[in-house]
């Protein structure tokens, strides 16, 4: 027995170390569990402010809490649109974005980007205003506790930054569409840049300016230009479209060959054909060229006017139109000339037929410098062709006291005056003057008629009449001045008959100026190689036996007095010239019927007398033939050098080499 009750308490003992030790293992778990929970325990902790918070609202009372729900479903409501807006402003971003859309599908480009820009607005307009709503809610739960006050404070900053949105509703969607639509622009620009050739001179000028763009490309340059000054961007789009549209206009200009108008010559006379081929190549530009380019801004721009204006300014700015007025400015300060009247002329014209386009190209205020630098090249031209007429006449009258020619042909000066007065009273000249005049004569309030222009020319063709009858009695010999007038009469007569000039002066005048050749011929004809024949008389010559000798004497003495005086006035007139080839034939013909029939026939009779004489050389020293030969070669032009006509200062003096040239050289034909 006492052995089961020992069994029964080793028993108890074990079940005791056993349970000892179950929970000496239980006690360590734990502590180890405890051990790593503490850190957790300390979260929970610090969150449970938070929870404290969140739980706030429960606790508040049933009343408030339902006050606060009508406040928030007006809230709601519009913060909900606007994000319904916002997710659809996402859903555009891939169809405005897709490489190649715009070009493939540019209505459906367009349309869009009207829904993005219509968005847009939605937003700008609204989200402000959801904003508020939401700030009042915020503020309501701030008043009445329902919330945490951190909370309310960082929902209440970030609706503040929603009021005023500084920052792009779209992330950036409108630029990166707009920025597509400028490279859709600049590519159809682009793609119709071929340069204006400019017509075959003669050819017969179209009536319009050529379509320089496909209205197929206008019809998408115009809408696309639309949107973009839409959105603000004007200095971008006139940039691109005057880069684009420079880059034609340089090609077009570059193609004409534009140098010289940075070197225009400084002499009127070799600025002539510069002045014609500036007056082509800038009706080209103006008329064909720029205005092609207004109407395709026009087209352009549609609605946007202003806008066109600045854009065409730009583009005219760059299209050497500056250039081509210098150039006109060159031409009006060259010195002084007759010819300068001509080239002024030339370039006033040219402008006046291209005043109205000029006017409706460059008239408004962003063409400012190119009008008044047309303006100022407008006076100068006028002034300056006015100046240099008025002094035409003065000019003439200081040429008068110059010595005439010396070889007795026509000065310069007459076949100078006769063409310049001709060309200006032809068709090219008359009206353009008559025009400056009237301007000119307008600014000082006066009248202008073309009567006073005719009475102008009249008045230098009398002064330069004057001329002749001083010249003439500047020649030491009469003779040579029979010569002189001969020579210059029939010259003016010649070259003034059935022209303006002649028309101007009538047909009593012109039938008077025929007569003078006549009598100059004559009286030149008597006075110097009629008196010479004479000279071989047969008085005393009575061939007989007795009288031989004497007879022989006094044909000896009479060829000898002949002989010398032919040589003296054929040495003489040598030098002589007469100009004009039929009337120079019908000089020398009367010369050597004066001459050579005497001659022959005196040499015929006799000759004999003294042809067997050894010393018959002496007497015998031309034959008939050889004589008529020298008769016929005189009065030859020899080749002179050539000039030109200029005008000094009224208050000054022509240089003396210019007025040399023209005084006293002769023209040669």
């Amino acid at each position: 027995m006492d052995q089961d009750v020992d069994d029964r308490a080793a028993a108890s003992v074990a079940a005791a170390a056993r349970a000892l030790r179950t929970g000496l293992e239980r006690s360590r778990a734990m502590g180890q569990a405890l051990a790593r929970g503490g850190p957790r325990l300390e979260e929970i902790q610090a969150a449970l402010p938070a929870l404290e918070a969140a739980v706030r609202p429960i606790r508040a009372p049933m009343a408030e809490l339902a006050a606060a729900g009508p406040h928030i479903d007006r809230a709601v409501g519009p913060a909900a649109a606007v994000l319904k807006v916002f997710d659809a402003v996402h859903g555009l971003e891939p169809p405005l974005l897709e490489a190649g859309a715009a070009a493939r599908d540019l209505p459906g480009y367009l349309a869009v980007l009207g829904r993005l820009e219509e968005a847009l607005r939605f937003l700008s307009g609204n989200c402000g205003l959801a904003a508020e709503w939401l700030a009042d809610i915020v503020e309501y739960l701030g008043d009445h506790d329902l919330a945490d006050p951190r909370f309310l404070a960082e929902v209440g900053v970030a609706l503040d930054g929603l009021k005023n949105p500084s920052g792009y509703l779209d992330g950036g969607l409108l630029a990166a569409a707009l920025d597509v639509l400028e490279a859709e622009f600049r590519r159809l620009l682009a793609e119709h840049s071929t340069p204006l050739a400019m017509q075959q001179h003669g050819a017969t000028p179209a009536s319009t300016a050529p379509a320089r763009v496909p209205t197929a490309a206008v019809r998408k340059l115009s809408p696309i230009l639309d949107r973009l000054l839409a959105n603000g961007r004007q200095d971008r789009c006139i940039s691109l479209y005057a880069d684009a549209r420079d880059g034609v206009v340089s090609a077009s200009l570059h193609a004409l060959g534009l140098d010289y108008l940075h070197n225009p010559a400084d002499d009127a006379q070799e600025l002539g054909p510069g002045v014609e081929l500036w007056g082509r190549h800038l009706e080209f530009v103006v008329r064909r060229l720029l205005e092609s380019e207004r109407q395709l801004c026009a087209k352009v721009f549609g609605q946007h006017k202003d806008d066109a204006s600045v854009c065409f300014a730009e583009i005219a700015s760059r299209a050497s139109v500056l250039d081509f007025l210098r150039f006109g400015r060159a031409a009006a300060d060259t010195k002084k000339d007759p010819i300068k009247l001509l080239r002024l002329l030339e370039v006033f014209d040219s402008l006046n037929k291209l005043r109205l386009d000029f006017n409706r190209l460059f008239g408004g205020k962003v063409c400012a410098d190119i009008q008044c630098q047309t303006r100022d090249l407008v006076k100068l031209l006028v002034d300056g062709s006015v100046e240099i007429f008025e002094e035409l006449i003065v000019q003439v009258e200081l040429q008068r006291h110059m010595p005439p020619p010396a070889d007795g042909g026509v000065p310069r000066l007459v076949t100078f005056i006769v063409d310049y007065c001709n060309r200006l009273l032809g068709e090219k000249y008359r009206p353009v003057l008559a025009q400056v005049l009237t301007i000119h004569r307008s600014w000082r309030k006066e009248v202008f008629s073309d009567k006073m222009l005719a009475v102008a020319v009249l008045n230098i063709v009398k002064a330069l009449e004057a001329n002749f009858d001083v010249w003439s009695k500047a020649y030491g010999n009469k003779i040579q001045s029979y010569i002189f007038m001969m020579n210059t009469r029939w010259h003016f007569y010649k070259h003034v008959k059935a022209t303006k000039l002649a028309e101007l002066l009538g047909d009593v005048w012109i039938r008077d100026h025929e007569k003078f050749k006549d009598f100059y011929l004559t009286v030149f004809m008597r006075d110097s190689w009629g008196a010479l024949s004479p000279l071989l008389n047969r008085e005393g010559l009575i061939l007989f036996s007795k009288g031989r000798a004497t007879a022989k004497d006094l044909v000896k003495q009479r060829l000898k007095t002949f002989n010398a005086r032919f040589s003296e006035m054929f040495h003489e007139q040598s030098a002589w010239i007469i100009p004009d080839k039929d009337l120079r034939r019908e000089t020398c013909d009367l010369v050597i019927q004066a001459i050579v029939p005497p001659y022959r026939s005196y040499m015929q009779n006799y000759g004999p007398l003294v042809e067997q004489d050894a010393s018959a050389s002496k007497y015998v020293k031309y034959t008939v033939d050889g004589l008529e030969k020298m008769l016929g070669s005189l009065f030859t032009p020899r080749p002179r050098r050539s000039g030109s006509f200029q005008i000094g200062h009224s208050s000054g003096k022509i240089t003396s080499a210019m007025t040399g040239m023209y005084r006293s050289a002769s023209t040669v034909k």
